[in-house]
Formats: C-alpha cells, structure tokens, sequence
C-alpha cells in the first residue's frame, strides 16, 4: 500500500553557488562521505549533488516530515545499485526504516528532479 509520494526540483547553479561559497561544509552537513565520493567522480559534480539533495527532499515528503526533527540529512543515504539504479538506504533505526522506497532521480544541465514513492510492504491486516 503506497503511503506517501514526495518530489523535489532543484536549480543545479543553485547547487553550484553553495559549492563556491561553502565549499565542503554544506556537502558534510547533508551527505555522506559515501555519497559525496560519488559525486566526486563525475566531470560534473554539480548535477550529481543536485540530484543527492532533491532525493533527500523527495523523500522527506515521502514520509510526510519534511527535514527537521523526525528526519535528518544523514538518516539515509542514496547509493546506486550495482545497475545504477539509485536506491535508499537507512542509516538510523526509525518507523521510516521499516518501510519500502522506491526513489528515481534525473536531471540536465539546469535542473535536477527527484521522485520517492513510500509504501508499506506489509500493511496491517483486516480484522
């Protein structure tokens, strides 16, 4: 049973502008090291951080939170499958963890998107 949808679009020179002003920082403050290494390895870093950060917005809207107290940057982290397929991983025990997420990114020179779509897998039975 499908319990939330979230997306995010993102500017990626907003993105750009944060690299030039807060250089690491801001990327440390959201990402993992794991993540930040991925977008490391790309001519243009810049859209695969967009695309990292419209995710974790997607998703925090997904749940219905928002980023805040319920949910933090580093709860989760997006990791590409051995495919490329962009999935979510949880790295605090929550009722978020629990449940399942299906999560697709995209973006082009100016933009970057990102759509997660919640479902619980095993939804509480009739009685």
């Amino acid at each position: 049973m499908i319990i939330g949808t979230g997306i995010d679009i993102i500017e990626v020179r907003r993105i750009k502008k944060l690299m030039e002003d807060y250089g690491e920082r801001f990327f440390q403050r959201i990402l993992t090291q794991n993540e930040i290494d991925y977008c490391r390895k790309f001519s243009k870093p810049d859209l695969h951080f967009a695309g990292r950060f419209a995710a974790k917005e997607a998703y925090s809207k997904s749940i219905g939170t928002g980023v805040g107290s319920e949910f933090g940057w580093k709860d989760i982290e997006i990791i590409n499958n051995e495919k490329g397929k962009p999935e979510i991983f949880h790295l605090k025990e929550n009722e978020y963890s629990k449940l399942s997420f299906e999560l697709s990114i995209s973006h082009t020179e100016d933009y970057a998107c990102a759509v997660v779509v919640c479902e619980n897998v095993n939804p509480p039975s009739r009685k």
